[in-house]
């Protein structure tokens, strides 16, 4: 008899089933044995009778969270046993045999409340326990769902998923770079991307037009709260546009996206509202306002964007110019002239885009600079000598001198845009393995030191500081 899931009992009514999963709650009021059998897909309760000897004995035995196969009856409740406030609550299981798959030690902590009251170390360090628990299920499950639709929109819009490398080089272009040793080229290294930046722009050179990538990031940053070293981004670039056609586009993906798996949640302002960084600093005092009309709705989705915002802006430590998003995005069309004189610095506004949901920034993006002269500008400003540029980005010089097209993009912060939609507080809660603030994975013990034969494999040898997170 093949297993069938949970969610399908009631299609079975009368008939006898094989179901599979972990206990939930197990009560015993003695002659009548009752299992609470949970499995992805919903909760059931079953009983264990007396005529069914060796299931019974069998029962009496199990603990919360063991794995079993049981086969069953599936029987409808007397009207009077019914109970509408739960789950199933209209069927039974009556046990006829119990297979133990796996017996479980006593679980760190309890697994069938939402969590929120234990200390979520604890929580991180038990991960695979933790995301047993209804809440957790729902968040990742409704993670893929989004996902899912996002890739679905792309791909009927006509936009092409390509993955772009991990193992890449380190530019300074923002965060600290995550390093790793190359074994084979002695003394040199990789870096791990803070984003595919680079690789989406020269898959537009490429002449790619439309690509988009549920991409894996990384940035080698000092602990900042709600921000993990590794996070995921919905990144698009699209060839022959203006900043209104990628702004048009993904307001309609995010709408189609919520709409079709948050049906009860109700996006206050269609089109979203359209404000310039100048309105937004006058009006809110931040680039990222909360503009919903009732803040107590958690159902309620206030979008906005937020453009026109300054190109550079002073360094508060060496007092150099600075870009305020990246290098690579465009000055708007009037302010081209200032950027190729250097004149006018403070005052020269970019095609940069910023999606923001609830008061939290969820995205951004910009027009690319597409012309070799333009960035080069842009790296002059910001103090680069001559040298630096060519060894730092003279490939995406020679890239945009091979008739490289006016192009866009932006890039979604899915991990923030999931503890929205699932109403967290944190973006470690829709994460199935996140890390702590300090980047610490606490379920694999990382970072770990490694032996002395992979560290002389790789020319490396430690030398021992002391940090600010030192004990």
């Amino acid at each position: 008899m093949n297993r069938i899931y949970i969610k399908d009992l009631k299609k079975h009514i009368d008939s006898e089933v094989v179901l599979a999963g972990w206990v939930n709650v197990r009560r015993d009021h003695g002659k009548l044995i009752f299992i609470d059998l949970r499995d992805k897909s919903g909760i059931v309760q079953m009983v264990a009778l007396p005529n069914h000897e060796s299931a019974h004995k069998i029962a009496n035995t199990v603990r919360n969270e063991w794995v079993l196969e049981i086969s069953g009856l599936v029987n409808k409740r007397p009207e009077k046993m019914v109970n509408k406030d739960q789950e199933n609550g209209d069927i039974e299981i009556e046990i006829k045999e119990i297979k133990i798959l796996n017996e479980a030690e006593t679980p760190a902590f309890e697994i069938n409340s939402d969590g929120k009251d234990i200390n979520e170390e604890i929580r991180m360090k038990y991960r695979y326990l933790d995301l047993r628990r209804d809440r957790m299920q729902k968040n990742i499950r409704n993670r893929h769902n989004v996902i899912k639709s996002i890739r679905d929109f792309f791909d009927k819009e006509g936009f092409i998923e390509i993955e772009t490398p991990i193992l890449t080089k380190s530019t300074p272009e923002g965060a600290r770079d995550f390093v790793v040793p190359s074994r084979t080229q002695n003394g040199k290294f990789y870096a791990l991307p803070q984003a595919p930046q680079q690789y989406k722009q020269l898959l537009m050179a490429s002449g790619m037009e439309k690509y988009f990538q549920i991409a894996r990031c990384m940035r080698d940053e000092d602990s900042r709260g709600d921000r993990q070293p590794e996070f995921t981004q919905m990144d698009l670039e699209m060839s022959f546009v203006e900043k209104k056609d990628v702004m048009n586009i993904n307001e309609k993906a995010l709408i189609e996206v919520i709409q079709k798996n948050y049906p009860k949640k109700k996006i206050q302002e269609i089109p979203f509202p359209r404000l310039t960084y100048k309105e937004a600093m006058e009006k809110y005092k931040k680039d990222s306002p909360d503009l919903r009309k009732n803040a107590d709705d958690s159902n309620l989705l206030a979008f906005c964007w937020i453009i026109d915002f300054p190109f550079f802006e002073k360094d508060e430590k060496s007092k150099k110019w600075t870009f305020t998003h990246n290098p690579f995005s465009a000055p708007k069309n009037e302010f081209y002239d200032d950027l190729m004189n250097k004149k006018n610095i403070g005052e020269i506004l970019t095609d940069q885009y910023d999606i923001v949901l609830n008061g939290n920034e969820i995205g951004g993006g910009s027009i690319r600079n597409h012309r070799p002269e333009a960035l080069r500008k842009v790296f002059e400003i910001m103090g680069h000598k001559e040298e630096d540029i060519e060894k730092n980005f003279g490939h995406m010089m020679r890239t945009f001198s091979s008739g490289t097209p006016p192009h866009g993009g932006i890039a979604w912060g899915i991990d923030r845009l999931m503890m929205l939609l699932q109403n967290e507080l944190s973006i470690r809660e829709v994460i199935a393995f996140p890390k702590t603030g300090d980047g610490r994975d606490l379920l694999m013990d990382s970072p770990a030191e490694i032996s002395k034969t992979q560290l002389d494999e790789l020319g490396i040898e430690i030398k021992k500081t002391r940090t600010k997170n030192a004990n």
